[in-house]
């Protein structure tokens, strides 16, 4: 397994919270209604916690599991489910990535956000395959698309810009194609004191391009993508049913 997400973790809340705003709304409407009586909601790769209190809300009955591998974010996950005393109830947090994460019997419904890109296709099929099994017909699989189909150059841009204190951050994100589906994405955190850079960290990942259509045909499943709520756009979601 590799860890993503800890050389930026201090960062990441700042962008938890804007995507969990135009993510979040769309995710309820996937979940809201459904039946939780199979077995548990799994989350794969929950991050801080953000959409695990997604899930709570849309789903108040609902026993929820919370996988995230990376210790860093793990902690925070922890943190946030442990100061709520409905959370506390309700939501059991793991250790472990999607390719070896260990699953229970049943399951009422599957939450992927911002984590199948990092796996290569066979270990997509290999994942999709074992929730499949896990899953009743009309459960949803929620799969979050992140707006890139197919490889291409995407220059480094400002995505993000908040202050905190004294301290403005900034979060510039870019991306080229490698091999085959896959792209390199470049992520750079500034630190702004006073207008001067005092601090930047920088981190690259690889990503695995799809869509929701290749999606379907890996897990056998039909689909269908959301890309708006409430009459405003949000970045793409997939949601897979068998």
């Amino acid at each position: 397994m590799i860890d993503y997400y800890s050389t930026s973790a201090e960062f990441y809340e700042l962008v938890a919270t804007r995507h969990t705003a135009s993510s979040g709304p769309p995710l309820t409407g996937v979940l809201t209604g459904l039946d939780v009586s199979h077995g548990p909601v799994l989350e794969i790769g929950a991050g801080t916690g953000r959409v695990t209190e997604v899930i709570a809300a849309a789903l108040p009955e609902a026993e929820i599991l919370a996988a995230e591998p990376s210790a860093t974010m793990r902690a925070m996950l922890t943190s946030r489910v442990a100061r709520d005393p409905d959370l506390r109830r309700r939501v059991t947090v793991v250790d472990g990535s999607a390719q070896d994460l260990v699953l229970p019997e049943r399951l009422s419904a599957v939450v992927v956000f911002g984590v199948a890109g990092h796996l290569t296709v066979p270990e997509r099929v290999a994942l999709w395959k074992r929730l499949a099994d896990r899953l009743p017909d009309g459960a949803p699989l929620v799969v979050e698309l992140m707006g890139v189909s197919s490889p291409r150059v995407i220059p480094p841009v400002m995505s993000l810009r908040e202050t905190i204190g004294r301290q403005t951050y900034e979060w510039w994100i870019g991306g080229e194609p490698t091999e085959g589906d896959a792209m390199r994405f470049t992520t750079t955190w500034k630190v702004l004191r006073e207008g001067r850079t005092v601090r930047e960290v920088a981190d690259s990942y690889v990503w695995h391009t799809f869509d929701v259509a290749r999606l379907a045909r890996e897990a056998g499943m039909t689909s269908r993508r959301i890309t708006e709520a409430g009459g405003r756009p949000v970045p793409e979601i997939g949601v897979l049913v068998k």
